[in-house]
């Protein structure tokens, strides 16, 4: 869609710009769904984080992309694969529960495989795979009404599930022997938590692909955590720099050639990086 018109200006005015930014209807679609997007990511990130769980999150949405190729050769949308392969291998991963930690070398050799899985599905369908490549890079300037409306309402699933849970959730992130010795089903919450971040994996994706995932689910919440050790106030924190990467990168984006995804995961890096930087300073003047 993006293509089909030419590469606009920006002007000294920023009103004009924002009148011409909501111009187009797929403008107003991916600023729906990566506001949606980037809320989920930037409230399920902080748990990512702090349960150490980031390899796991990004071995997801290389699993979750075999699933996306596999649907489309069977002629289904890839975004119904991806969900399905996804809280297949995220029921297995939060069965692990605090082995995990030790099983990184064989999720690493499984998501490879799987990559490369993905990789002959691709090969094996006879027509036009682009849908299952936009799944790797992201595609949110092609999202429909429909697609606005799944992530809607996948959305809203996945912040009420994190809600139901969020103490006991906390409790088991943060000490998970104390949390068992005290009754919580760890083991239960494990492989709940791994299906919320399945669903807000599948969510993602079309904003930033399998590739970048870790630039809104991740990133923000490693930033945020730095500031502050409140849960709140990260969980606060990290949604505010997820809506910020996202809002961004589709503002520099319409003005620009060049993919909405290097934008977002390009400011995310930046941020990080200068955060890191900036943390000698902070020491010394605090």
């Amino acid at each position: 869609m993006r293509d089909l018109i030419a590469n606009p200006a920006p002007s000294w005015n920023p009103f004009d710009d924002l009148a011409m930014l909501f111009h187009y209807d797929f403008m107003v679609h991916a600023f729906e769904a990566g506001t949606i997007v980037a809320i989920v990511a930037g409230a399920i990130g902080y748990f990512v984080v702090l349960r150490g769980s980031s390899f796991a999150a990004h071995a997801l949405s290389h699993i979750g992309f075999a699933g996306a190729a596999g649907a489309v050769v069977l002629g289904l949308s890839p975004v119904v694969g991806l969900l399905v392969f996804t809280l297949g291998s995220g029921s297995v991963i939060g069965a692990l529960g605090s082995r995990l930690r030790g099983r990184d070398v064989t999720i690493g050799i499984v998501l490879a495989w799987t990559l490369g899985l993905g990789v002959l599905f691709i090969s094996l369908y006879t027509g036009y795979a682009t849908e299952a490549y936009a799944i790797l890079f992201g595609e949110i300037l092609g999202i429909s009404v429909r697609d606005v409306l799944f992530t809607l309402i996948a959305g809203l699933i996945t912040i009420a599930a994190l809600v139901a849970v969020y103490r006991p959730l906390l409790f088991s992130s943060v000490d998970e022997e104390l949390a068992s010795a005290r009754g919580v089903p760890v083991t239960g919450l494990s492989i709940g938590f791994m299906a919320i971040l399945a669903v807000a994996v599948t969510e993602a994706v079309q904003v930033v692909g399998v590739l970048l995932i870790f630039a809104l689910i991740v990133t923000p919440a490693a930033i945020a955590i730095r500031f502050t050790s409140h849960p709140f106030r990260a969980i606060a924190i990290g949604v505010c720099l997820a809506l910020s990467f996202t809002w961004l990168g589709l503002t520099i984006a319409y003005f620009s050639p060049h993919p909405v995804s290097f934008f977002i995961t390009s400011l995310a890096f930046f941020t990080y990086v200068a955060v890191r930087v900036s943390e000698p300073l902070r020491r010394r003047f605090s």
